[in-house]
């Protein structure tokens, strides 16, 4: 129909050519007499040229018709058969996953997939919480730079990816290749320069774009880092046909969301089915392919999805390698939460089990795997504070003042606006070099005790010159135990390698931390009130608080501080929500105490906090 078309149009051409004449001649306007003029160039237009013209554009415009003819009659196949003949069919970005489904994975990768993440007969509730939870950001202006949380399960990969998301909106400019530049427009100064009544404002002017782009830069990261900065794999749902004649009409996010209806996770053959992978070996062919992606990854699927492009991007095998018990599923049975070695996975790229440094030797051969590298943004624990845990220097202290913050059933995230606030003055970096010495020698599991000989190796490491009595008596009853090593520390010259500041030069550190809990909570007060009828909104909680670290002193004032901390920690949960929660400084009101205080603790130690409203809840 459409060649019938075009050949009467070329006829009409040829008729209208025949019966034209040339027009006048007339001059050329002055300032293209003044362009220079390239070789064949006339001033006048032959009739052959025009003739030539003219059919070009009557051609191009007949291509162009059963371009579009095309594109509202063909089917998903018809249009795959096109492109594969070479036709230029444009296709809107964010429907490209209509058109291109990607590789499916082999039942018995599928079978492996499947049992690795959720083990051999997870329940219902698991995988519907796994299989329910989008990465979608806030719709809150207070809190719009955060995903919320809607599903109890998946939020260490939440928490991981606000992490990255967080480093790109504050510290990493669009179009900067040097993250380490930070110029004076890039948000976290712009926030830091504003009063505490303006950052929530600050925070709400981001636009769509910033968040995209910083989004879809951190998943990129993301799944770079766990294929070893040599490959990505993005995994995505095959929905092609499901909805492919009306996949030009309405809002994309629509369309996905009814292609999905009818898909349900509930085995390894289910999985099969539907999952599709492409491989990707640079970062912009990985970037485009996510932008494009976005709308899929803010399904119900999209958590899931992240997490099993993050395994595929490391590789199965290598993931169960990285781990101390490859038998057990990531996702922990009975409440489907991630697992540390999910979270270690995405901050550093292996799914190893542990948070401390390096690894730790168990005797007879025997290995556990740490953090091995340093990493862009960190991780404390609550359990830390309870000695079940020791996190290492590698993710506490990252190089962006970010954390992901573990407690026994939730991943939140804590955050600074300025990388200064991990800067170290000199006695605290000796202190840092003292305690890694130390922890380097500590075969207890994060115990906080040594044995004789790794305690020589500690004073030969770190030039400490200990008087003899000092050190029968640190040695006497085998092994060495950090605080009793820590109390002699404070109370040695700096001259003989110890933290005793005769001088007081040391000052008291106050700064700012931001916590932010993605999970929705119902808020009624102020200014989300509702209206008769409704629901209270759900929304996420951030937090500003004020940190105050108090210097280094005395044997005599440590342990007075110690003291102090371990009477406001032992308070009952009652005492606690009775005391004063108004915003104060370090000199007006006494610090408040909640459990982020006790995680904060353990990078900071012996900080008192102090916030506005609700304590900050890391559950």
């Amino acid at each position: 129909m459409a060649d019938h078309e075009e050949e009467d149009l070329l006829m009409a051409s040829r008729m209208s050519m025949q019966n034209s004449h040339p027009g006048p001649k007339r001059s050329k306007p002055r300032d293209e007499a003044a362009a220079p003029m390239s070789v064949g160039t006339s001033v006048e237009e032959s009739p052959e040229a025009k003739s030539r013209r003219l059919q070009r554009e009557l051609m191009a415009a007949a291509a162009e018709k059963r371009m579009m003819a095309a594109k509202s009659t063909a089917a998903a196949a018809g249009l795959k058969s096109d492109r594969s003949r070479g036709a230029n069919i444009p296709v809107r970005k964010e429907e490209k996953f209509l058109v291109d489904s990607g590789k499916e994975l082999s039942v018995a990768e599928t079978n492996q997939l499947f049992s690795m993440v959720f083990g051999g007969n997870p329940s219902k509730e698991i995988l519907a919480q796994w299989t329910n939870q989008g990465i979608r950001f806030s719709p809150d202006l207070e809190t719009s730079m955060g995903l919320v949380q809607h599903e109890g399960g998946p939020c260490g990969v939440l928490a991981a990816i606000q992490a990255f998301v967080l480093k790109y909106l504050l510290f990493v400019p669009e179009g900067s290749s040097n993250p380490g530049s930070r110029p004076q427009q890039n948000l976290g100064s712009k926030i830091s320069s504003e009063t505490e009544d303006m950052v929530p404002n600050v925070f709400s002017s981001l636009t769509e774009h910033a968040r995209k782009r910083a989004l879809v830069r951190s998943m990129g990261e993301i799944l770079f880092r766990c294929g070893n900065s040599k490959r990505s794999v993005v995994a995505t749902m095959s929905i092609l046909g499901n909805d492919a004649e009306g996949a030009s009409n309405g809002p994309i996010d629509e369309i996905i969301a009814k292609a999905l209806g009818g898909i349900s996770i509930e085995s390894a053959s289910d999985l099969q089915k539907s999952l599709r992978i492409n491989t990707y070996m640079s970062c912009e062919s990985a970037y485009q392919r996510l932008e494009a992606m976005i709308p899929v990854f803010q399904s119900r699927m999209g958590a899931m999805l992240f997490l099993i492009s993050a395994l595929l991007s490391r590789g199965l095998d290598s993931v169960q390698a990285d781990r101390d018990d490859p038998s057990l599923p990531l996702v922990t049975a009975p409440f489907g939460h991630a697992s540390q070695e999910i979270v270690n996975l995405l901050l550093c790229g292996q799914a190893v089990a542990n948070v401390f440094d390096e690894r730790m030797d168990l005797g007879g051969g025997l290995f556990i795997k740490g953090i091995s590298t340093s990493v862009e943004v960190g991780f404390l624990s609550l359990l830390e504070s309870l000695n079940f845990c020791k996190v290492g220097e590698h993710l506490k202290c990252p190089k962006w003042p970010i954390w992901v913050v573990g407690s026994d059933s939730h991943y939140t995230v804590l955050f600074a606006l300025e990388p200064s606030v991990q800067d170290e003055n000199i006695m605290e970096a000796r202190e840092s070099e003292i305690r890694r010495a130390f922890d380097n020698q500590d075969q207890s599991g994060g115990g906080g005790f040594i044995s004789v000989e790794g305690f020589h190796q500690v004073i030969k490491e770190t030039n400490i010159t200990l008087l003899p009595e000092k050190m029968d008596h640190l040695c006497s009853t085998g092994f060495i135990v950090w605080s009793e090593f820590w109390q002699v520390l404070l109370d040695l010259d700096r001259n003989h390698g110890g933290l005793k500041d005769s001088n007081g030069s040391m000052g008291r550190k106050v700064f700012d931390l931001y916590h932010f809990n993605g999970i929705a909570k119902s808020v009624s007060n102020g200014n989300h009130a509702t209206s008769e009828g409704e629901t209270p909104a759900q929304r996420p909680r951030l937090t500003k608080l004020r940190v105050s670290v108090p210097p280094r002193w005395t044997p005599e004032q440590y342990m007075a501080d110690v003291r102090a901390v371990s009477s406001s920690s032992g308070r009952n949960e009652t005492n606690e929500k009775e005391a004063p929660a108004q915003a104060a400084g370090p000199e007006a009101e006494p610090p408040q105490h909640a459990q982020l205080v006790d995680c904060i603790r353990t990078r900071w130690p012996r900080a008192d906090c102090y916030w506005t409203g609700d304590p900050p809840s890391i559950v």
